[in-house]
């Protein structure tokens, strides 16, 4: 393997300068790099910005076909939501058998049998055919965010051994050369160093959490919630609000050890989030440290549970067994004294600024505060939280620092739940995949379904979630149908060879809250670096894959090949 290309140290070359960006009186933002340029460069068949879910399956769909592959990522864990955002999957109830691509169940079973083969998992736990290690509520596969480093890095590993891919681990796009409708190339800096490098390929990918390529290249995008008289959506709001993007959560993990004291150093910012009120509309079910929140479907107030030993809480969820990634009981005895849970709650939603957007400056700040809320929630966990016996606080609960991989013990990132959005050849409305909406369309009360897309490259399910937002909406969370994903939402209007592969497609604000989950955000990954290699082939546009009917067959035919499902059983 080459060891220099896996640890992303390959680039080099002179220092970045300076970048910035330029909205025009249009609204269309224009790069203008003052970028020295770059000593060392490096040309592939496709460049793919953002080494998450999406990024690693686009990568993985161009390298099996044969495509050379640049793979940035901005930290040193490629994983994205499940790795360096400490999120296990959100998933569907199909999930064990259809509903995702054979490649991400493949996923799933790798990790299955990553513990299988590495840990000491009792003779019951071992046998299970769909083992969860965790035995978290939120998912069949709570695990390790290392274990996901671990599995795809395993799955990249011939690739990069082949020099088929260049992983450029803590590497970020500063900016971009365009021409015309294309971009030529990419200027990418290595946080490490500094050092600059010159990134150039027939087509790029922007599977960034934040999509940032978007005002890099100058391709059209929009943020925030658009107005019912725009979308004529059921649940959009009469104003749309640019700044008004759902909250981030800044994870944490933990376990508990009785009788010990591991209580963190009190924040700086804890009296202000012990008696912070958030301010929504309609309105919250009181203080945010609290075991009471908001119901996301009623908005009613709806108590929740907390017992660190992973004990009943009666007719409450406890928050405890909800996110848990270990459960000790599916490990020999002695190996685990306690079980190990992922903090992203409720309490630890930050709306008090925003990401999506936001410039360097902004974006440092807030997710500095981002974490003063969860180190607030955990020290408040540890001293004031209320227990079953009347007392207070739980000064066992032990932050785990390893789990995350940080040294202050919190994500590397932030779990991002909104992007920008290109403007789309077809946007996703709430009238295609929202069930009540739906219903208004076709007339049908029961037994409805999602649209049907004529240019569908995969599908998928998930609920409208939409959390609370920094311009005061609290939970939106309805019914959604299972949905396809289509060609034209991965298309920007103008921009020729950018292809986006995260939460940054043609969605609006309301049907993000089901396309953001994990399971679709690799379906998207993995049918646009098999767009690319399609496109390449066949030496076209890839707008012209969808307008050419027999191109967009026979593409529909080769997803289906590799493994994507394109329509639901």
């Amino acid at each position: 393997m080459k060891r220099r290309n896996f640890i992303g140290s390959i680039a080099a070359g002179s220092t970045v300068l300076s970048s910035t960006s330029l909205v025009t009186g249009g609204g269309i933002v224009e790069s203008h790099s003052k970028i020295e340029k770059s000593k060392a460069s490096l040309k592939a068949d496709v460049v793919i910005a953002g080494g998450g879910l999406g990024g690693c399956a686009a990568a993985l769909g161009a390298l099996r076909n044969n495509l050379k592959v640049i793979l940035l990522e901005e930290t040193d864990w490629i994983g994205g939501q499940l790795s360096q955002q400490g999120v296990p999957p959100d998933e569907h109830q199909w999930i064990e058998t259809h509903g995702a691509t054979q490649l991400y169940r493949d996923f799933r079973q790798s990790v299955r049998q990553y513990y299988k083969r590495n840990y000491p998992l009792t003779e019951s736990a071992k046998s299970r055919e769909h083992l969860n290690p965790g035995d978290g509520s939120v998912s069949r596969l709570c695990h390790e965010p290392r274990v996901t480093v671990a599995v795809l890095t395993d799955m990249l590993a011939s690739y990069i051994s082949s020099g088929k891919l260049t992983l450029l681990l803590e590497h970020k796009v500063v900016s971009a050369q365009v021409t015309g409708n294309k971009v030529a190339s990419v200027d990418a800096i290595d946080k490490k160093d500094g050092k600059g490098i010159t990134l150039n390929a027939p087509y790029f990918v922007d599977a960034t959490e934040l999509g940032d390529l978007l005002p890099l290249t100058g391709t059209e995008f929009v943020i925030g919630t658009e107005s019912k008289s725009e979308t004529k959506e059921l649940h959009a709001p009469e104003k749309g609000n640019p700044g008004n993007n759902q909250a981030f959560t800044v994870c944490f993990a933990i376990d508990y050890q009785p009788g010990e004291n591991h209580v963190i150093q009190r924040p700086a910012e804890y009296d202000f989030w012990k008696n912070f009120i958030p301010k929504m509309n309609p309105a919250w079910s009181g203080k945010l440290l609290d075991l009471s929140y908001s119901n996301p479907k009623t908005l009613e107030p709806k108590q929740l549970g907390f017992h660190p030993e992973g004990i009943s809480t009666g007719d409450k969820l406890n928050l405890w067994n909800y996110r848990k990634i270990l459960s000790k009981d599916n490990f020999l005895p002695g190996t685990y004294n306690g079980d190990i849970t992922i903090v992203n709650w409720p309490q630890n939603d930050y709306f008090l600024g925003d990401l999506v957007g936001a410039n360097e400056k902004e974006f440092k700040k807030h997710f500095e505060r981002g974490k003063q809320l969860s180190l607030s929630l955990l020290y408040w966990l540890q001293t004031e939280a209320p227990r079953p016996d009347g007392g207070k606080g739980w000064p066992g609960i032990r932050l785990r620092k390893d789990v995350m991989g940080t040294e202050d013990g919190l994500a590397k990132y932030p779990y991002v739940r909104e992007s920008r959005r290109i403007k789309a050849v077809f946007t996703i409305k709430e009238e295609h995949v929202g069930a009540a909406n739906r219903a208004l369309i076709t007339g049908k009360e029961s037994g409805n379904t999602a649209a049907k897309f004529y240019d569908s490259v995969g599908i998928g399910y998930y609920h409208i979630d939409l959390h609370p937002s920094t311009g005061g909406d609290n939970y939106i969370d309805f019914a959604s149908l299972p949905f396809q994903i289509p060609l034209g939402a991965l298309l920007p209007v103008r921009m020729e060879n950018l292809l986006p592969a995260n939460k940054n497609i043609g969605t609006t604000h309301i049907t993000n809250g089901c396309y953001r989950l994990h399971p679709v955000e690799w379906s998207i990954g993995e049918a646009v670096g098999l767009l690319v290699k399609y496109a390449s082939e066949k030496k076209v546009l890839p707008r012209v894959v969808r307008e050419n009917k027999e191109l967009l067959r026979e593409f529909q035919e080769f997803v289906r090949r590799e493994g994507i499902e394109t329509e639901w059983r």
